[in-house]
């Protein structure tokens, strides 16, 4: 689809490269992207629409031309009819069949006139709801694709999470293993009396002294 010179869909194209190569926030569904980078790309989109719009303008602006055209056309014929009527009337001294005819004129030039207004009216709002549609469809595909973009990045976000994830659980274990070996496990308590409140207490060293 083109606008005049610029080629919307390759805009639009832009605009999704745009918000894919902004940087992203980490541990985030958000991305940084610049504000007037992107009101721009925008506004570029927003100014060469389809060119319908303005085709609908120029069609509103020639109305006027039109309908004088019509208008003129109109005189030229009553003018014509004036001047058959007045031979007629010279010639034959006929006024009823002049007038008559004079009014039948006028009669068909204005349903011709109203029927190319009517006819030019409908165009118009045809253009009008046919911008409309492809507006629509613009603002769909656009909403469509930014929601394609947003799932594909929370997918990317959840992979790297799960990596982060795997990445730390072994780090924990080796740090597990590291502490098992720094601290090895002592041997087994000798057995005391049951009277101890805490037999699994190592004896201290005033313990061992009295024993």
């Amino acid at each position: 689809m083109r606008a005049g010179s610029v080629d919307i869909q390759r805009e639009l194209n832009r605009l999704e490269e745009m918000i894919l190569d902004s940087p992203r926030i980490p541990l985030s569904r958000r991305t940084l992207i610049d504000e007037e980078q992107l009101l721009d790309q925008l506004d570029l989109v927003r100014l060469n629409l389809p060119t319908a719009f303005r085709d609908a303008e120029d069609l509103l602006q020639h109305k006027d031309d039109i309908l004088l055209q019509t208008e003129q056309y109109a005189q030229e014929l009553v003018e014509a009819a004036e001047r058959r009527a007045a031979q007629i009337l010279d010639e034959l001294g006929i006024i009823r069949q002049a007038e008559m005819e004079a009014r039948q004129i006028r009669q068909r030039v204005q349903q011709e006139c109203e029927a190319m207004q009517e006819q030019t009216m409908d165009e118009i709002d045809r253009m009008r709801r046919q911008a409309q549609q492809d507006l629509d469809e613009m603002r769909r595909m656009a909403i469509a694709e930014c929601e394609d973009i947003q799932e594909g990045a929370d997918v990317y976000a959840d992979r790297v999470l799960g990596d982060m994830e795997q990445q730390l659980s072994e780090m924990v274990r080796i740090i597990r293993n590291g502490r098992q070996q720094l601290h090895p496990e002592t041997p087994a308590p000798r057995p005391q009396t049951p009277s101890n409140p805490a037999p699994n207490r190592p004896a201290t060293p005033s313990n061992k002294k009295n024993s």
